[in-house]
């Protein structure tokens, strides 16, 4: 009988990791599904979201509909993005026949391919790997929204809120606070979630800037990601890289066409022609690409000495980016851009 007994415990050894189970959906880790499971984590969310009655709520992971219970009880109404068919159905089956069916809307698909409705305020709890174009496509995102609160990998949320002098300071950091205002609200430990995920947590709020910088996107992109080709070394030592003033001074001989051309059906072209150049040089080079330009080119040195002296003017060659706040970017770019020298 003895023996009996633990072969029937045994038997439920396979069903053992129940924490991968709710309401008979079983969770992925390889989709990054982690459904939180902590109801004071839920409502602490909920609160710092600080919904009105009146909010339309874009629910972005929806899973089961923990969090989504909240925030229809908060809000005037929820639409939810998910992109797992069985999550849509458990939803579905949720929320069918309660007061809340007539004011939830469940979208199927993904995300980062979906044309976003009007919200008020943006609840994710988010796959980690869509982190970085979930971010931009919502910053975006037009009309601009009153405020998100995500959950991202702990490491990516302090990237975000990372200021100039900061170890985790980058391109990220930089691109994302000159376009919003972003503040971490509460670190979640692994064991808040269903699977656990392998690291900590991070509960971020956006506010999108209102009204937008004035600033030509690509422009501001292509100039932030060459300042960041190696964040510690001095602006003055990136821009004398050999491949950084071939992708600018093409950039300006392509501008000078078009400024001297008369003819308006070519100006789109070329201006979209070089602002793809300024794309070319990214976050991922290394250091063999620390080679300054050739002095007995007699032309291209005449353009890297343009360049250097905007950096001299106004006082950058020994600058790095790691240091700089986004004023002094800023301040930068209308120096280059005033010289004639563009990056998109």
């Amino acid at each position: 009988m003895a023996g009996g007994k633990m072969k029937k415990e045994k038997q439920k050894g396979p069903r053992a990791p129940s924490n991968h189970y709710q309401g008979g959906v079983t969770f992925h880790k390889s989709k990054g599904q982690h459904i939180l499971k902590n109801p004071l984590l839920v409502d602490a969310i909920v609160q710092k979201a600080g919904i009105k009655t009146t909010d339309t709520i874009l629910e972005i992971g929806p899973g089961t509909g923990n969090l989504t219970k909240k925030l229809l009880e908060a809000g005037k109404n929820v639409v939810a993005v998910e992109l797992d068919p069985r999550m849509v159905l458990e939803l579905q089956r949720r929320f069918q026949g309660t007061p809340f069916s007539h004011r939830l809307k469940v979208i199927q698909g993904d995300v980062l391919k979906t044309d976003l409705p009007y919200f008020d305020i943006c609840v994710a709890n988010i796959p980690y790997q869509i982190s970085s174009p979930l971010t931009f496509k919502l910053l975006f995102h037009q009309p601009a929204f009153r405020c998100a609160i995500i959950m991202f990998q702990r490491e990516f949320a302090m990237r975000l809120v990372a200021q100039p002098g900061d170890n985790l300071y980058c391109r990220l950091s930089v691109n994302t606070q000159f376009y919003a205002r972003v503040s971490h609200l509460l670190k979640v430990g692994k064991n808040n979630f269903r699977p656990p995920p392998k690291v900590d947590s991070s509960v971020v709020r956006i506010e999108p800037r209102k009204p937008r910088p004035e600033v030509n996107h690509k422009e501001w992109d292509g100039f932030i990601r060459i300042c960041f080709i190696r964040k510690n070394k001095t602006l003055g030592s990136i821009f004398k890289q050999k491949n950084v003033l071939s992708v600018l001074e093409k950039n300006y001989k392509t501008l000078q066409a078009v400024q001297g051309s008369q003819n308006a059906g070519n100006d789109d072209m070329d201006l979209a022609r070089f602002g793809d150049q300024s794309m070319e040089v990214d976050d991922g080079m290394d250091d063999e690409m620390d080679v300054e330009c050739d002095e007995a080119e007699g032309e291209v040195s005449e353009f890297k000495n343009k360049v250097l002296s905007v950096l001299k003017e106004g006082n950058f060659e020994e600058q790095r980016a790691s240091k700089l706040s986004q004023e002094s970017f800023l301040t930068l770019l209308s120096m280059f851009n005033k010289a004639g020298i563009h990056f998109s």
